[in-house]
């Protein structure tokens, strides 16, 4: 506001609208799109890209605060931070386009967790990380209601920070390995991985076995209650089994031999105490008997072979009682605020890739065609939808969202050999 314009504002916004242009134009062309849905993936992808903050690497769940989950809901929540999990979901589907500079950048902020977490003195134990952090690696995210404002459409309360920077949740070792993991194999990356990543990241994975068969928060960060969620399990259990190949990469025999031991003994208490053979399903938590739409990223892990029966299942019993029309709930217990009330977009997509990987893709073809159709005007989507009104809701633009089109759109796309 203090300097003086040398030119006409009109020539001077629009070329700055030109290098803007100019700039995506020129990053979008380096990224492995499919065939099919070329412009949605596009769009997609520099918009996650555009939630990544450049200095630290951090990446925001959106940037938004407060916008409620459905009508008359107090789930309002403040996402402007850097969830390890939501992160590593967007370096996944970035790196599937073939953008590199995002897992680098990645990589490094997930070196500074895990440093300041070892500085941190937790009452959770040694090598605790809490789930969330600013992008600056702030770890005092204080969540309070902010009584001036009024809300989204008048819905109160309105909130500035997020609690869960206080919740026990299991399934960030699993998400802080597997994001870094590719950072040991890839020659392209001009700063790769070595021993002594994989050193700090033992710790990571220390913690994974300690706590790998003990209750938390779970995925969705329950505020009420704790059990011995499935969808952390599962992420201990990646934590492990990605530790033992990268020490095979590294020549570690004998540090191998002891990550595939305890991966081998999370899988096989998962295959025994998650699965309800009457429901014929994996169940939301040990022991259980409500269901989870996060237990189909199992296959996508490389838990369970997405055939195996136990898998297709899980698959059906997600398909008959947690989807309404072309779209997903994460689950439909009642949680700390009652019932959900409306479906969750990255659920949805997790259930389309979960239909491909079972045999079902031109069901899964169609239902993705389905969801692209509910992005607004600009191609973007939000957290959450209402499958009556087809209505968009929660916090905006939600990178989870965004990851569901890439990923999917990659995995359902003609391949280019077959077309040119």
């Amino acid at each position: 506001p203090d300097e003086t314009l040398t030119r006409a504002p009109g020539d001077l916004a629009r070329d700055w609208q030109e290098q803007t242009e100019d700039y995506w134009r020129d990053w979008s062309r380096a990224l492995a799109i499919p065939y099919e849905w070329q412009s949605a993936v596009v769009r997609a992808a520099i918009t996650l890209m555009l939630c990544i903050y450049e200095e630290t690497g951090g990446i925001v769940a959106a940037l938004t605060t407060s916008v409620p989950e459905h009508q008359g809901s107090e789930r309002n929540w403040d996402y402007r931070f850097c969830w390890l999990r939501d992160a590593y979901f967007v370096v996944t589907a970035l790196n599937r386009l073939a953008n590199m500079s995002s897992l680098e950048d990645y990589v490094r902020y997930v070196r500074n967790v895990i440093s300041v977490s070892r500085g941190q003195d937790s009452p959770h134990g040694e090598g605790f990380i809490q789930p969330v952090f600013g992008i600056g690696l702030e770890t005092e995210l204080t969540e309070h209601i902010v009584d001036t404002l009024p809300g989204y459409r008048g819905h109160t309360p309105v909130r500035r920070g997020n609690q869960a920077h206080e919740h026990v949740q299991h399934d960030v070792y699993g998400q802080v390995l597997l994001s870094a993991s590719q950072a040991f194999f890839d020659s392209r990356l001009f700063s790769q991985c070595g021993h002594r990543d994989f050193e700090e990241l033992e710790a990571v994975g220390e913690r994974a076995w300690e706590v790998h068969d003990t209750p938390d928060a779970g995925i969705w960060e329950f505020r009420g209650m704790a059990h011995v969620h499935t969808s952390s399990a599962i992420m201990c259990w990646a934590a492990c089994d990605r530790l033992a190949r990268i020490a095979d990469h590294l020549e570690l025999g004998r540090r191998r031999a002891v990550w595939q031991k305890r991966a081998d003994i999370i899988k096989e208490t998962v295959l025994e105490r998650a699965f309800n053979t009457d429901m014929n399903a994996f169940t939301a938590s040990y022991g259980g008997d409500t269901l989870d739409a996060s237990v189909l990223l199992m296959a996508e892990i490389g838990f369970i072979d997405p055939m195996d029966e136990r898998y297709v299942g899980t698959v059906e019993a997600v398909d008959k009682h947690l989807r309404k029309g072309d779209y997903v709930y994460r689950y439909k217990a009642s949680d700390d605020f009652g019932k959900p009330e409306t479906t969750f977009t990255a659920c949805t997509f997790w259930f389309i890739d979960a239909l491909h990987r079972v045999g079902r893709t031109e069901e899964a073809r169609d239902m993705f065609e389905t969801v692209l159709k509910r992005r607004n005007h600009l191609g973007l989507m939000s957290e959450d939808l209402d499958a009556d009104t087809l209505e968009l809701w929660g916090n905006f633009p939600q990178t989870y969202s965004l990851v569901g089109i890439v990923n999917s759109a990659s995995l359902l796309s003609q391949r280019w050999h077959t077309i040119v």
